[in-house]
């Protein structure tokens, strides 16, 4: 039996709840705080509908008219008969919950199905109702859903922190993203008669809230549940705060509502252009408000709210942007198009804001009726995901949205969690991209675009483009110019990753400390987990003058290819990093530490270093093989479109790069240090020539150690 049901208990008073404030309406609007009890089912004749859910089919039948109420009238009445005597901690007759909750989910535009699992979705863990009857009586997606939602109940009163049990919600929520609907639906009514329950338990269950399922509610574009899940928390959380921001949202009502004059002046300006519009004031909620006062300081009235202008075409979105831009004084700075770029949670619209004579600046929100209604409602407008979408619905739609079951982002947290090393490297992970709320949108260089947070660096980047493939990333270009992987982007930015063509390619450990999404890390650390004794490139670059590291002191990459050969027993052959000797060099082998033999070129200058040491000096020569590894310094002038331009030389020779590091430049010079495996030594020479023959480049020589 869940937390909420009890047999009986007496009446408490509820959480506190955001005052709904009043708003110019044209049409039907959403409004989720407008339930409170539900009236029970008195003896009915049963093929008629009850009217207890008569409220939830008049719902249910503004966004789907032809829907079929009929299994609804049946768990309506399968719920109502399992839960009768139950009683909620508020005093109500249990059935009004899964009455309220199905009535968030059908103001939301939720199909059929989902709501008919909604009104039995406590009956499996709270009466004597099996799955096994579920599914006999509404069908194997019903039986799912109602399944799914029964495994998220330990989720709800602290179990979330703990790794393993969030994995399995996930998992649950992967396979069929209304399970999550459902689940933001009961947890928002749940919030609303938290009250009840003791202010410790509140405070567990409104932290667990904020740090899980209202950022889910996020990605899945469910503002309607997020926004009002949102300042239930903060009422229980930050009470102080909450009556303050109460009292300036109070005392700006009071008095005339500036918004109102700007929606009447851009209502004329859309009239006399013959656009089509609804305009209405959409007042920001508490939390929205109190965020702004933190921004911005003292309030001013057009800061408690903004001008929503619905249309109907997409091309009139754009129309009404121009017309306002033209007629009243538009703040440039403010303008942002999530129409052509969509955010990842299905979120589109176009913001602006014009400017007043007193100097105060109004917010715009500039959308059709169906961006809206993806805006409010998220996944849940996207109705039955086994149904096949109407082609109009789906043209123009990224894979980011082309199947409602399981969003891109949900894909990719889905594969993170299976690739995480353990389920506490996950957690950590999640929770710190589920803390980031804000995104950027990068550009490739084929038009493509990556959703990154903000805060993401070159190395998000890579991993978001090239999965584990990633690794082989030997650096990056940001807007035409060279730059570190460790690089923070900026919204807007174009991004070209270049790559290494070694399928053996390492990650650099470094990368670590510039990853901040989920699939970066994960990569990185699934990496370094399975190869604990390996060590790790260094990174392509650092920031900063003087920061990037000389190839000389980077770890030596293991060799593949070209034998050596002993003119005695001994241990493993190492080729030394420092030199990187090819066939047909001149060599020389030491004893080191382990009984491995390291082999230096003749002229390096770690050989007598290695002799003053006295290291035992070992006959080694080289054997049939031609392959080789090589480290090669090339030194130029700096110029743009130089990188592309030797990686490009190096590649039409043949040569696979392994690893690089480009230093930043010193009065204008760069020195590119690159590890290169070649197919056959005796191509070196053409190589080098290669590389010389690139313009700015005035010198390319083998990597020697510094002098001892």
């Amino acid at each position: 039996m869940s937390a909420e049901a009890t047999n009986p208990a007496s009446p408490g008073p509820v959480a506190p709840t955001a005052p709904t404030v009043a708003r110019r309406k044209s049409r039907p609007r959403i409004d989720l705080r407008r339930l409170g009890r539900a009236a029970l089912l008195g003896p009915a004749v049963r093929s008629k509908l009850p009217d207890a859910i008569g409220h939830i089919a008049e719902a249910h039948r503004a966004h789907h008219p032809d829907a079929d109420l009929d299994p609804l009238r049946r768990a309506y009445l399968l719920a109502e008969t399992s839960h009768r005597g139950q009683m909620r901690k508020s005093g109500e007759p249990y059935i009004t919950h899964p009455l309220a909750v199905t009535l968030i989910l059908a103001e939301l535009g939720a199909e059929t199905t989902t709501l008919t699992a909604s009104l039995l979705h406590d009956t499996v863990e709270d009466t004597e109702v099996t799955l096994d009857q579920v599914g006999e009586e509404f069908g194997k997606e019903v039986r799912y859903l109602v399944d799914g939602v029964t495994k998220l109940e330990k989720v709800d009163y602290g179990a979330a922190a703990e790794p393993e049990t969030f994995r399995k919600m996930l998992v649950a929520t992967g396979n069929d993203v209304r399970v999550m609907s459902i689940k933001l639906a009961d947890r928002l009514h749940n919030m609303r008669t938290l009250g009840v329950m003791r202010p410790e338990k509140q405070a567990r269950i409104a932290k667990v809230t904020r740090d899980v399922l209202i950022p889910l509610a996020e990605r899945l574009g469910v503002q309607a549940l997020k926004t009002e899940l949102e300042d239930l928390v903060f009422a229980i959380l930050h009470p102080e705060e909450y009556a303050r921001t109460s009292e300036l949202i109070a005392q700006n009502a009071a008095g005339g509502d500036p918004l109102a004059e700007v929606a009447d002046e851009v209502r004329a300006v859309l009239r006399e252009a013959d656009i089509p519009a609804e305009v209405l004031i959409r007042p920001r909620h508490f939390v929205s408000v109190h965020r702004v006062s933190r921004k911005r300081g003292p309030l001013r009235g057009t800061d408690f709210g903004r001008l929503l202008v619905l249309v109907n075409e997409d091309a009139d979105c754009y129309a009404v942007l121009g017309e306002l831009h033209t007629c009243l004084t538009p703040v440039v700075s403010e303008f942002k198009d999530f129409i052509a770029v969509p955010k990842f949670n299905l979120y589109q619209s176009l913001h602006t804001a014009v400017a007043r004579p007193d100097g105060q600046v109004v917010e715009v929100l500039i959308r059709t009726h169906r961006m809206h209604q993806a805006a409010e409602a998220g996944v849940i407008a996207l109705g039955n995901p086994y149904t096949p979408p109407a082609e109009e619905q789906t043209a123009g739609l990224d894979g980011e949205r082309a199947d409602p079951t399981r969003p891109g982002w949900l894909s990719r947290l889905l594969d993170w969690q299976r690739g995480a090393p353990d389920p506490d490297t996950f957690w950590s992970t999640l929770r710190d991209d589920l803390a980031q709320d804000r995104e950027i949108t990068v550009v490739r260089p084929d038009g493509g675009t990556l959703g990154l947070p903000e805060g993401a660096t070159c190395v998000d980047a890579a991993y978001a483009q090239y999965g584990d493939d990633a690794h082989a990333c030997i650096g990056a270009r940001v807007n035409g110019r060279l730059a570190a992987l460790g690089t923070v982007l900026r919204d807007g930015d174009t991004v070209q990753l270049l790559m290494g063509q070694d399928p053996a390619s390492e990650p650099s450990r470094e990368w670590l400390e510039h990853a901040h999404t989920p699939a970066a890390r994960i990569a990185i650390q699934r990496w370094l987990a399975a190869h604990p004794g390996a060590d790790a490139r260094p990174s392509d670059t650092t920031d900063g003058p003087g920061g990037s590291r000389p190839a000389s002191s980077a770890p030596a990459a293991r060799p593949r290819g070209a034998d050596v050969l002993l003119d005695r027993p001994g241990g493993p052959v190492r080729l030394a990093g420092c030199c990187t000797p090819v066939p047909p060099d001149d060599i020389v082998g030491f004893a080191v530490r382990g009984g491995a033999v390291t082999v230096h070129r003749v002229e390096c200058s770690m050989v007598e270093d290695m002799k003053g040491r006295g290291r035992e000096e070992i006959a080694v020569r080289w054997g049939d093989t031609t392959a080789c590894r090589v480290t090669l310094v090339a030194e130029s002038f700096s110029r743009p479109h130089l990188l592309a331009d030797l990686t490009e030389a190096i590649a039409v020779e043949g040569a696979e790069i392994v690893s690089a590091t480009v230093e930043s430049p010193n009065q204008q010079r760069v020195r590119h240090t690159y590890t290169l495996q070649l197919p056959d030594a005796a191509e070196l020479p053409a190589l080098m020539r290669a590389m010389r023959d690139v313009p700015g480049v005035y010198d390319v020589s083998r990597a020697q150690a510094p002098a001892a």
